[in-house]
């Protein structure tokens, strides 16, 4: 238990709590001995990356449990209807083959700090199908994964703006505000002013491009 604490950066009292808590599963015994592994780490680390995104632990608590039901992981990762992301269960070996070479402790554990993985027991989830296959396209573009995963990072923080600039203009605005309604329009004009800032950056000098 200490070992375990000390590599997930807490203390032996926060990883009791969490034992009572049943956020964490029981450690294998043999005897006397207390064995814990890598999956108590890597769910002690998504705990963590959970907290600092806001959530409670009673809410943490929720969602272990829903990972030991097998209720719906979309649900379990904050993907409440409506949504348009597909979770994706991977294996650990099907996760290294979509990130060859690229899978190390430190990416995975960004990407467990972003909410991109979740563990899941034996297996891994991905929050989205449509940023897992990108990813990897641009990983054999030859962009290292941790720079993906910072970029990720800045676009989330653009994206929440532009978010929360539609919704305001909606909130102030509409005659019948409709959430629904507004996706489909403010991803177009996303989508036009990134092609169109494409289309700037590409007609640029070499050095721009």
């Amino acid at each position: 238990m200490e070992e375990l604490a000390e590599e997930a950066g807490i203390t032996v009292r926060t990883l009791r709590f969490y034992r009572e808590r049943g956020l964490i599963q029981p450690p294998r015994r043999e005897g006397r001995i207390a064995w814990y592994d890598e999956h108590h780490l890597a769910r002690l680390r998504t705990i963590g990356a959970l907290l600092e995104r806001g959530h409670t632990l009673n809410g943490i608590a929720d969602l272990a449990t829903t990972l030991e039901s097998g209720r719906d992981m979309g649900e379990a990762l904050g993907l409440v209807e409506p949504t348009e992301e597909t979770p994706v269960r991977l294996t650990p070996e099907a996760l290294a083959d979509y990130f060859e070479g690229e899978v190390t402790p430190e990416n995975l554990s960004r990407a467990l700090e972003l909410g991109y993985l979740a563990i899941d027991g034996d297996e891994i989830v991905h929050i989205s199908r449509r940023l897992l296959e990108v990813s990897a396209a641009l990983v054999r573009e030859g962009i290292p994964l941790a720079v993906v995963l910072e970029s990720g990072r800045r676009i989330r923080e653009h994206a929440e703006a532009l978010a929360d600039l539609f919704f305001d203009a909606l909130a102030a605005h509409a005659k019948e505000p409709d959430a629904e309604r507004l996706r489909p329009l403010a991803k177009s004009v996303v989508d036009a002013e990134l092609s169109m800032a494409m289309d700037r950056r590409l007609a640029g000098s070499p050095d721009d491009r």
